[in-house]
């Protein structure tokens, strides 16, 4: 769980008045991309009918992706890259008609990059569940209505179904890699499990082989802000006027999960006890600087994101344990066999360093024997979508190993 983007994501600073006025006009009932908007760099995949783990089923299902470079007469120099759980397909470019923010990893995904565009094709799908193009509760369902909370509930495995589902519809042989961090990288460890012949290396970066009971509470405490809010109307909005979605339910829950993306220094070392304007916080109506900050985010996120695909993720995170049905975490890691790269980052609080050293311990194919590769950084979770020159060496090491 993350910012996601390269606008949320640089280190915290203070809101501008400009800032404040950029989010001013009362946003849709819903920031999910759809039909008739501008298209960008989207591409769009139609994989069939799904039938998900608990039970439900959506017919002709579509991902949305962007790629990067060309794939080669083998069809075996494809990287799959894994968005985290409030991500896109704009891994890498500029802002524009359809992507009102530039990529989250554009630093990572180009000509001689980390991802080097001269060798590779990346591919980037926005998952199953999400809002940017990609079939989920903001799609239409066969009644003509928007699925919204019938969506079926979503696991990490369907993801990857999904995903695996892309894979031979771009006729991809065998992935040269699959790399994605967070909820990406759960992804990545499911394809490990599950698909163990079909990537030569994998990239697991701050995510965990399970989520546990203190990331669930984290989780569940999202869930219910988003279905207080009297707008939320059970999932029933999208046809609610502008100004009239559930937004303030949306805009907390993403206030409450920056709070575990970032360590526990970060907010204190950058704003202190500061005044958002000349006006005290201390009965006068004023604001600390730090509340303009989580507020600005929270609002600003309800201009590209639906709340029942936030719900549908985030319950896809609590899902998370390879270890089901398959004799356990330990039995489930050993079928790891790829060439395997394992990140933690040592502020992390959300996935902390102990849940990389458990696959790390277990996975046949790790790179560094029985250990993880852990990184320092003074952001926490969000490090990997801010450290660009220590996540890009980690995965240059992965395709030199």
């Amino acid at each position: 769980m993350d910012w996601q983007i390269s606008e949320d994501t640089v280190p915290s600073d203070f809101i501008t008045d400009a800032q404040i006025r950029s989010i001013l006009g009362k946003p849709k009932a819903t920031g999910a991309w759809r039909d008739g908007d501008p298209v960008g760099n989207r591409q769009f995949a139609h994989i069939g009918d799904l039938t998900f783990e608990n039970g439900g089923q959506v017919a002709d299902v579509r991902l949305a992706y962007e790629t990067f470079g060309t794939l080669n007469e083998q069809g075996d120099n494809a990287i799959l890259v894994a968005h985290a759980l409030t991500g896109d397909s704009h891994v890498a470019g500029l802002a524009g008609p359809g992507h009102p923010t530039a990529g989250w990893w554009s630093p990572l995904v180009g000509p001689g990059l980390a991802l080097d565009t001269d060798r590779y094709y990346v591919v980037a799908p926005n998952m199953l569940g999400s809002c940017q193009g990609s079939t989920g509760p903001a799609s239409v369902a066969p009644d003509g209505q928007e699925w919204g909370a019938r969506f079926p509930f979503t696991s990490i495995r369907d993801q990857v179904q999904a995903q695996h589902r892309l894979m031979g519809t771009l006729g991809i042989e065998k992935w040269a890699a699959i790399v994605g961090g967070s909820m990406g990288g759960m992804q990545v460890l499911e394809w490990g499990v599950e698909h163990p012949g079909a990537a030569e290396r994998l990239a697991i970066i701050a995510a965990p082989a399970i989520s546990s009971a203190d990331q669930i509470a984290l989780n569940s405490v999202q869930i219910e802000a988003i279905r207080a809010d009297p707008l939320f109307r059970h999932g029933d909005y999208y046809d609610a006027k502008i100004g009239e979605g559930p937004h303030s339910g949306l805009a907390l829950a993403r206030r409450m999960a920056l709070l575990n993306y970032r360590s526990h220094t970060e907010l204190n070392d950058r704003f202190e006890r500061s005044w958002q304007s000349g006006i005290s916080p201390l009965g006068s109506g004023g604001r600390f600087a730090v509340e303009s900050y989580l507020d600005f985010h929270g609002n600003k996120f309800t201009r590209r994101f639906d709340a029942n695909s936030y719900i549908t993720l985030v319950e896809a995170m609590n899902s998370h344990d390879v270890g089901r049905g398959r004799g356990g975490i330990v039995e489930a890691l050993r079928r790891v066999t790829a060439k395997t790269l394992i990140v933690g980052i040592d502020s992390d609080r959300l996935f902390p360093v102990p849940d990389q050293q458990l696959i790390a311990l277990h996975a046949p194919g790790n790179i560094d024997g029985t250990e993880a590769s852990v990184i320092s950084s003074r952001f926490g979770h969000d490090g990997f979508l801010i450290e660009y020159d220590t996540v890009g060496r980690e995965i240059r090491r992965l395709f030199a190993a």
